[in-house]
């Protein structure tokens, strides 16, 4: 179940700030001289010179509705038809280099809004920016802060751009890449340039991370733990260790760090017609006090009251595997593909409730039209659980986002998503997202649901 604060009448007056500070930012970012994102390892070109400290900053507003879908019945964690919900983020990005090599970032954050439903309601939710904690006045939270460290081994030397939570620069192709601190773990693992990014492409979970990837995380998506990575020609190998929730899907982090989970990834890296893509095979293993589906129905049908599997948790591992490409079919055009699956006989511990997911898609820059700044995209994906997952449903059993309080038609969630991002300026830009969700909850009798947003993103 999401954590929320229940939201009172003056929530317009919040939305309406977020969305002045959002504009504010997008005009400030505007003026000439100001700095320009882009994208890492851009060419290979003679050694550039350390930037030493650098400052970003990036501010997104969503406003997502949902209009009125079948929906004969609700419960404690459905989504309810008819409603409307706006989430506000501003971050800052400070980074400074102690040496070379060395980085070191510090990413304090302004949060406000609510997902739909309270980050309730659809197992690949469809707002990426949508965070399970609520709140009508925006507060700040310090989400990132760690240290990198670069060795280089040899081969090309590759320029790298100054962007958020990286200072410009330069590397060798093969390398050896040390991170520790506060992060999150989909900032490293499972990454994709055409589906990852709830700011500037695609929207819904499932979509911009492999929605079966229950990746540590407290409930904004953030955790402390240590990456290390070794590149070496076409190869990379990585491996990361994370602290768990106290609770799963809790707002605090173990502080013994007794709950812990390890995530492995080999990425592959090759150019097929002379357009470049990349492979990667992401697995983890979660290691806490979860519960066992089979364990909370046996309880269940004891006591005669819903499935709980907060009351049957005992240490035990959960695990999963996703495969993830990254693949360019022209020079405006990009093809994304995700699989993957995890344990479906014990609960989700963090991210979703999804324990087989399949998604793709496409991505089109607006060149071929004359506005080569514009993108958009297409997509699609398959969520589903094991048939003991749905029976804890069809038991009154609750999840991390779902829960109709009875499940007696299931079936896979289905999940289309299109949108289109417009320039407004090298800084700004304005999106328009549409999602229609099939079994909303994998519950045959409700939905479609369509899903409607705007996105207002600004960045330096």
């Amino acid at each position: 179940m999401a954590v929320v604060v229940t939201r009172p009448v003056g929530h317009t007056v919040s939305r309406l700030a977020g969305a002045v500070s959002a504009l504010t930012l997008a005009g400030l970012v505007a003026l000439p001289g100001g700095a320009r994102a882009a994208d890492a390892d851009a060419d290979n070109s003679a050694p550039a010179k350390d930037e030493t400290f650098a400052v970003h900053a990036q501010s997104t507003f969503i406003y997502q509705g949902v209009t009125s879908f079948p929906s004969p019945y609700v419960g404690r964690n459905s989504l309810k038809p008819s409603q409307a919900r706006e989430t506000f983020t501003a971050t800052l990005f400070a980074g400074f280099r102690p040496w070379h090599g060395a980085e070191v970032w510090i990413d304090p954050e302004i949060d406000q809004g609510f997902g739909l439903g309270d980050t309730e309601g659809v197992a690949g939710f469809p707002n990426g920016q949508g965070a399970k904690v609520g709140k009508v006045v925006p507060y700040l939270r310090l989400q990132r802060m760690f240290f990198r460290q670069t060795i280089d081994l040899g081969g090309d030397s590759q320029k790298v751009d100054p962007d958020q939570n990286q200072l410009g620069g330069s590397q060798t192709a093969n390398r050896l890449v040390f991170t520790v601190g506060k992060l999150s773990v989909v900032d490293i693992f499972d990454t994709n340039k055409y589906a990852h990014d709830a700011a500037n492409d695609f929207l819904n979970w499932s979509v911009i991370d492999a929605g079966s990837f229950d990746y540590a995380a407290d409930a904004w998506g953030y955790t402390y733990g240590a990456v290390a990575e070794w590149y070496q020609g076409r190869w990379t190998l990585r491996g990361g260790a994370f602290d768990l929730s106290a609770v799963p899907n809790g707002t605090l982090l173990d502080p013994t760090f007794g709950q812990d989970q390890y995530v492995g990834e080999l990425e592959e890296r090759h150019t097929i017609a002379g357009q470049d893509g990349r492979l990667m095979l992401t697995g983890f293993v979660t290691r806490g006090r979860m519960g066992s589906f089979a364990d909370a129905i046996q309880l269940s049908e004891t006591t005669g009251q819903p499935a709980d599997t907060a009351l049957v948790r005992r240490y035990r591992s959960r695990t999963g595997l996703s495969l993830d490409l990254e693949q360019g079919l022209k020079d405006d055009l990009g093809l994304f593909i995700r699989a993957g699956a995890a344990d479906g006989n014990i609960e989700p511990y963090e991210y979703a409730d999804i324990d087989q997911t399949v998604s793709g898609g496409l991505s089109l820059s607006g060149k071929r039209w004359g506005r080569k700044d514009d993108t958009v995209g297409v997509a699609g994906t398959l969520n589903q659980i094991s048939k003991i997952h749905q029976q804890y449903l069809a038991d009154g059993g609750l999840g991390i986002l779902i829960g109709d309080g009875k499940l007696p038609h299931p079936g896979p969630e289905e999940i289309i998503e299109t949108y289109y991002k417009i320039a407004l300026t090298p800084h700004a830009a304005l999106s328009f997202d549409a999602q229609l969700v099939g079994n909303p909850a994998y519950n045959r009798d409700r939905g479609p649901a369509p899903i409607l947003a705007a996105r207002l993103h600004a960045q330096f």
